[in-house]
């Protein structure tokens, strides 16, 4: 009996870790299902003037209204459109009342499709606030031949336009032969119930290795007797 004591122990130790982590991934999936349905509320909401200083921590998906011009300056990135095919995300400086220069994300300007991403001209633009986190140190720098960036790095761009580093996706068409991509939350992921099902699937296992650990200590000590 004191053979099995330690592997009781390890066992049962084992199990109500894995467990408690399970739940704990359960806890998180309520709390990002409410998050969701908050920025899902956000995406649509009544939009507001722009902030002054706005922050990705107060201000990520916060619907705005700006007007004033477009420069006509982009910066066109490597992008395709799901069931439509390749072509470009126009980024483009926007010159506010103001006096301020922000970037808009206008979305894609497909393959094929004839558009004047750089005509500049007034305009109003409904969007929301994004701080796309796309590029990382494996993402190489715009292509010195075509300009074409690889990843929507906001504070990279805003400094090749010199424009201040705050992105608006614009939610409604911009023309010029543009197709919008609006925000979408289910974009983001929420994978706890697939975390939480992994834990729990663990500790039914480790529980079933235990018993049958036991059970042969148990037959062993048999023999020796």
């Amino acid at each position: 009996m004191r053979r099995m004591i330690g592997p009781s122990l390890v066992g049962v130790f084992g199990v109500v870790i894995l467990i408690t982590l399970g739940l704990w991934q359960m806890q998180r999936m309520g709390w990002k299902e409410a998050k969701l349905a908050a920025i899902s509320a956000m995406l649509v909401d009544a939009p507001v003037d722009l902030p002054v200083q706005a922050t990705s921590e107060a201000d990520r998906y916060r619907g705005v209204m700006i007007e004033g011009a477009y420069t006509g300056e982009v910066a066109l990135k490597l992008d395709s459109l799901q069931g439509q095919g390749p072509g470009k995300r126009v980024i483009a400086v926007f010159a506010t009342q103001d006096g301020r220069r922000v970037l808009v994300d206008r979305g894609i300007w497909l393959d094929g499709t004839a558009a004047t991403p750089t005509l500049a001209h007034p305009a109003q633009v409904l969007g929301n606030l994004d701080w796309p986190q796309e590029a990382d140190s494996y993402t190489p720098p715009p292509d010195p031949k075509t300009g074409l960036w690889f990843a929507r790095d906001v504070p990279a761009m805003a400094k090749a336009l010199g424009a201040e580093p705050t992105l608006i996706v614009a939610r409604a068409p911009t023309g010029d032969g543009i197709t919008p991509v609006p925000l979408d939350a289910s974009s983001i992921p929420n994978n706890h119930w697939q975390y939480a099902v992994t834990w729990f699937s663990l500790a039914a296992v480790w529980f079933v290795m235990t018993g049958f650990l036991l059970w042969r200590i148990r037959q062993q000590s048999s023999k020796a007797v």
